[in-house]
């Protein structure tokens, strides 16, 4: 039965790591704009589907690129005809923008791709056994590319001048523009890691389950459960937030039915908020 419980902790891992990725993505916008941003999601739908696109085209690793810039290039638009003209008015308005974009962004997927289940169409393989634990190829594939990712972002804010504005830009944004900060390239930079990291994440769940147009929405409430138990704000809480989601999930497949599983995300929001609302790992103020 240990072995079990194990296999499930282990599955509980590799979804969080990427679970991490949309949260990670989620509460740099936060930290720097001060809102949440709903369209966050679609950013993780349509990564997946223009890699669908140009992998009918090109071999599948190479559709990844473009996939992703296009993304990228999604995001610098909704910020620079949505957000941008609204960024001076309340804080309730880019909440409500945000919530349309989000709208119109998966209704444009249903209108390119219907509404049915598509795949990436890779065929089932052998798992690979390690001390009595399956993981599969692609398994191995999302976790590794995650902490790529992951390194990746505390490499730039621990050691870059860029990281160094973004964690000014998080404490103040006034601040950061009287001491001569770039914002226009720190709101650049957010944006565009933000969208990688969607993209990369919806890519890399898609691989290992399916495609459809409300896969956006139903990972960004697991991406925002984890920004709510980090502390919003809080990129190193948002990343344990998310391992801590992909674990609760697989090991309440142990007790609840599968079918509950995405529950499991509503039912921690609601204690969060009701209990704990600076986030239980809110152990780091902002992105320090």
């Amino acid at each position: 039965m240990s072995g079990y419980y194990l296999q499930l902790m282990t599955n509980g891992i590799i979804a969080g790591a990427v679970y991490a990725l949309f949260a990670v993505g989620l509460t740099l916008v936060y930290g720097v704009f001060r809102f949440i941003n709903f369209a966050h999601g679609e950013l993780i739908a349509w990564g997946a589907y223009l890699t669908l696109a140009f992998s009918a085209l090109i071999p599948f690793g190479a559709a990844i690129f473009p996939a992703v810039a296009l993304t990228v290039l999604i995001a610098l638009t909704q910020e620079r005809y949505v957000y941008a003209p609204l960024r001076k008015k309340t804080g309730i308005t880019l909440l409500i923008a945000s919530i349309g974009l989000s709208y119109f962004l998966r209704n444009g997927l249903r209108l390119l791709w219907g509404s049915d289940l598509q795949s990436f169409g890779f065929e089932a393989a052998r798992g690979l056994v390690f001390f009595g634990i399956t993981v599969s190829r692609t398994q191995i594939a999302m976790f590794l590319a995650a902490v790529i990712f992951l390194g990746f972002v505390w490499g730039l804010l621990r050691f870059t001048m860029l990281g160094k504005g973004l964690r000014a830009a998080a404490d103040s944004l006034e601040l950061a523009e009287i001491v001569g900060i770039d914002m226009k390239k720190i709101r650049r930079a957010v944006w565009i890691i933000s969208a990688v990291f969607a993209a990369s994440g919806g890519i890399l769940i898609a691989i290992d389950t399916n495609l459809e147009p409300m896969m956006g929405i139903a990972n960004l409430l697991k991406a925002f459960a984890a920004v709510l138990l980090g502390g919003a704000g809080n990129v190193w809480g948002a990343l344990l937030g998310g391992l801590f989601i992909g674990i609760a999930e697989n090991l309440g497949v142990a007790f609840f039915s599968p079918g509950y599983k995405d529950a499991i995300s509503f039912a921690l929001i609601i204690a969060i908020l009701l209990f704990k609302p600076t986030g239980i790992f809110a152990i780091m103020k902002g992105m320090r």
